[in-house]
């Protein structure tokens, strides 16, 4: 899988899921510089998303729903 495909389940994945607005994930997708692996953890720490919701993004992400989304 490419990274361009991981970030787009990623985004879906918030966008849908956690109803994370496209501003908030555009902002934190200014910083090019940084692995997209961080990237709900940048949300966080920006205050754009709250613990419960970094908890869900984790949680997806090992319960291998993440995998699940990529083979749609």
């Amino acid at each position: 899988m490419s990274s361009s495909e991981y970030n787009q389940k990623l985004v879906h994945f918030l966008q849908q899921e956690l109803n994370i607005p496209a501003e908030s994930i555009a902002l934190v997708q200014r910083h090019p510089e940084l692995p997209y692996s961080s990237f709900p953890m940048l949300l966080w720490r920006y205050g754009l998303i709250t613990t419960s919701q970094l908890e869900k993004v984790f949680d997806w992400l090992d319960s291998g729903l993440f995998y699940s989304a990529i083979q749609l």
